[in-house]
């Protein structure tokens, strides 16, 4: 069984939806910590790593054969613990971070715009990217973009102005090669954006999803 685990409940029929078109029949379980986030946004994410063993013992007592962490925060900090557990602990935006550096294939230098609306975000998704092109051998020039105002309507549960925002935010990127939408619950907001037409923009849910089912099946 593959065991997701998330900081927000939002995540949870995104990634049913997922399975359902892409992957039916893998049999998924999905756990909420919310305080994960908070506590890593509050003192890095490193303040959560008790926290997050003990989320992760839970779901391998729970019978998960593999973790899947859809929290770009607390990504790394997952990963790291993948040894001590037993079973695969992957991070959500890895596919999505070598999608990005696979990009512009003619260029010498890969242009990635990465934006987010969660500050503690930009350095754990900035530093996948720069292990995933040092693993190919590329070069990339990562810009960092904030979608100012997006999380507080995320908080307040208005999801559709929250993605709105994002949309916005990455309608104004130019000069790029590719866009990474950090966050997992900024997904939806690709199709939003008119970007898409003349870049990827890319998410990573659907990517993830797809590199952890490969391993549990």
């Amino acid at each position: 069984m593959l065991t997701l685990l998330h900081t927000s409940p939002v995540h949870v029929p995104v990634f049913d939806a997922l399975r359902d078109r892409e992957h039916p029949g893998l049999g998924l379980r999905h756990v909420v910590d919310e305080e994960l986030l908070a506590l890593a946004r509050s003192g890095g994410p490193g303040a959560a790593d008790s926290a997050l063993a003990a989320a992760l013992a839970d779901a391998v007592a729970g019978g998960a054969t593999a973790v899947l962490c859809t929290c770009s925060t607390i990504g790394a900090a997952a990963e790291a613990y993948a040894g001590r557990f037993g079973v695969p602990v992957l991070r959500v935006d890895r596919p999505m971070a070598a999608a990005a550096v696979a990009a512009a294939p003619g260029r010498d230098t890969v242009r990635i715009a990465v934006v987010a609306s969660v500050d503690s975000t930009f350095g754990p998704t900035c530093d996948v990217v720069r292990e995933e092109a040092a693993a190919a051998g590329r070069r990339v020039d990562i810009r960092t973009v904030a979608a100012e105002g997006a999380w507080e309507r995320f908080e307040a549960g208005d999801r559709d102005g929250y993605l709105d925002l994002v949309a916005r935010t990455v309608d104004r990127v130019t000069e790029v090669d590719v866009v990474v939408l950090a966050q997992a619950s900024m997904a939806d907001a690709a199709a939003r954006t008119r970007a898409h037409l003349t870049v990827p923009v890319l998410a990573s849910p659907a990517t993830g999803l797809r590199a952890a089912a490969a391993i549990v099946q």
